[in-house]
């Protein structure tokens, strides 16, 4: 070293050049619908159909000794998932040799955790609010036959309130909400005439995120700019039991170390064909028209 320094830092090493073995990435949000525990089915590349009862009415069940016992006849329905016009979600990124090379960290495979972060966002984006167009993903707030409470405006304790007797009503078992962050901040912000946070952490409780006893999930995949003043989001309360997700291909990736080979370049490729579905529709409520 340079006499009189002791440290790199205090210039000790004039040329040398010190690499983290560490690629830094935007923020992200976290995919929250799987880890939410919607019902899986895995399945070999052909369409899955999960078959369902729409009704089953008990009118007159009651019967004497000796009486014929009345028949019931349930209408049966399905779900299908996955079908066979359903697009993949597919990533192709190409990284030079001398890079990878060079990298004091495993390039390869930062980048393929990267990219595999940001399938995951964009799978998750789907799953809440896809519009199913051009044989895309359905997501939850497009699903038929669900709950509808339009126009909630700037949401209230008593709207997550009707959102959750709704679905009590129907039988289901509300167990995630998700929503952007704007609108569960603008939540636990709600005063009441005291001036006390309605919304109150639990400050012995694990650090988790709860609205009525009901974990919330957040997620910026959730627009917050749409409708007419480009200010609206929405909120799904979801029993997670009638959701199902049906997989034919996780998140993968495969090195390829040949198809760039003239350029002496490798391509990381990153697939995915996942689907989501609403098993009963009155299990999921959808609040639409939030504002801040």
């Amino acid at each position: 070293m340079p006499s009189g320094y002791s440290s790199t830092a205090a210039g000790g090493a004039l040329t040398q050049e010190e690499t983290a073995a560490l690629l830094v990435e935007p923020l992200l949000a976290e995919a929250v619908v799987l880890a939410a525990g919607p019902q899986i089915f895995k399945t070999n590349g052909v369409p899955l159909r999960i078959p369902k009862i729409n009704s089953l009415e008990l009118t007159d069940p009651w019967r004497a000794e000796n009486v014929q016992i009345a028949e019931v006849d349930p209408v049966y329905g399905e779900l299908e998932l996955l079908p066979s016009s359903l697009k993949s979600l597919k990533i192709l990124h190409r990284i030079s040799n001398e890079l990878a090379r060079h990298s004091v960290g495993n390039i390869a495979a930062l980048l393929s955790n990267a990219l595999t972060r940001r399938v995951a966002n964009a799978l998750d984006k789907a799953f809440l609010v896809g519009d199913g167009a051009s044989n895309t993903v359905r997501g939850l707030a497009a699903s038929t036959g669900i709950q509808l409470m339009a126009g909630v405006g700037q949401p209230s304790v008593d709207d997550l309130h009707d959102a959750v007797g709704a679905a009590l009503g129907a039988d289901a078992r509300p167990s995630s909400w998700f929503m952007h962050p704007r609108d569960f901040t603008s939540l636990r912000k709600v005063k009441d005439t005291s001036g006390s946070y309605i919304v109150a952490p639990d400050p012995t409780a694990p650090a988790a995120y709860q609205l009525l006893g009901i974990p919330v999930r957040l997620s910026t995949q959730i627009p917050a700019n749409t409708g007419a003043g480009s200010n609206e989001s929405r909120i799904v309360l979801a029993d997670m039991s009638q959701v199902a997700v049906g997989i034919d291909e996780d998140v993968s990736v495969t090195v390829l170390s040949e198809r760039y080979a003239d350029f002496d370049q490798v391509a990381l490729r990153v697939v995915a064909r996942l689907d989501v579905g609403v098993l009963n529709g009155p299990g999921v409520v959808l609040l639409s028209g939030i504002t801040a």
